[in-house]
Formats: C-alpha cells, sequence, structure tokens
C-alpha cells in the first residue's frame, strides 16, 4: 500500500485550456484537500470561508493567486495561506496546466 495517493488522485485531471478540473484528495471530519488542475486561462473564482482557513500548496507550474484586489504569480513549490473570511481564487496565466491543493480547515459545521 503505497501512503501517497497524489499521482494516483490527479491521473485523470487533464484539463483543456479554458478548464478547471478538481478531485477530493483528503475527506474527514476536520479537513478538506482537494487538488485542483487548471489549463491554459483557466480560473478558480475569487470565493471566501468565512469559517475556515484556506492553504494553497502550488504543486506544477505557475498560478496567479488572486486575494481581495491583488494578484501574485507564485512557482511551484508553494504555499499561501488564506485567513478565515478572506476572498481568494486563482488563474493559470501560462500555456501549460498548472496543479495546486486546496486544504480547508476546520471543515464548515463541524466547529
Amino acid at each position: 500500500m503505497a501512503l501517497d495517493e497524489y499521482a494516483a488522485a490527479i491521473a485523470d485531471l487533464e484539463p483543456d485550456a479554458g478548464d478547471l478540473e478538481s478531485t477530493e484528495l483528503v475527506v474527514t471530519d476536520d479537513v478538506l484537500v482537494k487538488a485542483f488542475a487548471l489549463g491554459p486561462g483557466a480560473e478558480l473564482e475569487a470565493h471566501e470561508h468565512g469559517d475556515s482557513t484556506n492553504v494553497f500548496h502550488v504543486l506544477e507550474g505557475t498560478v496567479t493567486v488572486i486575494r481581495d484586489d491583488e494578484t501574485e504569480d507564485v512557482e511551484a513549490p508553494g504555499v499561501i495561506r488564506h485567513d478565515r473570511g478572506v476572498a481568494h481564487g486563482a488563474r493559470n496565466e501560462t500555456d501549460e496546466p498548472v496543479v495546486f491543493t486546496a486544504s480547508l480547515s476546520p471543515m464548515p459545521g463541524s466547529g
């Protein structure tokens, strides 16, 4: 049994230009970890989690991270913390797919 589930989990994520694909990596009572693959030009719309902290881990490529009215290009490997209630999102402004995970804790409604 392999402890690392990443490769198998993202094997089917092959977004075309403009497409966003995702899969759940870990779901427990107190944390959610999702993997996002963004094709060139794709965007995860800005949103917020009022009761949870959200952490992006950039794993492949360069992701343009959106936080409130600011943007920053973050190259893999990179880690970005979004505090509770802070609007955040991501987009791919490159010519290659990008992959990052988003960890949400605590799960909404778990506290």
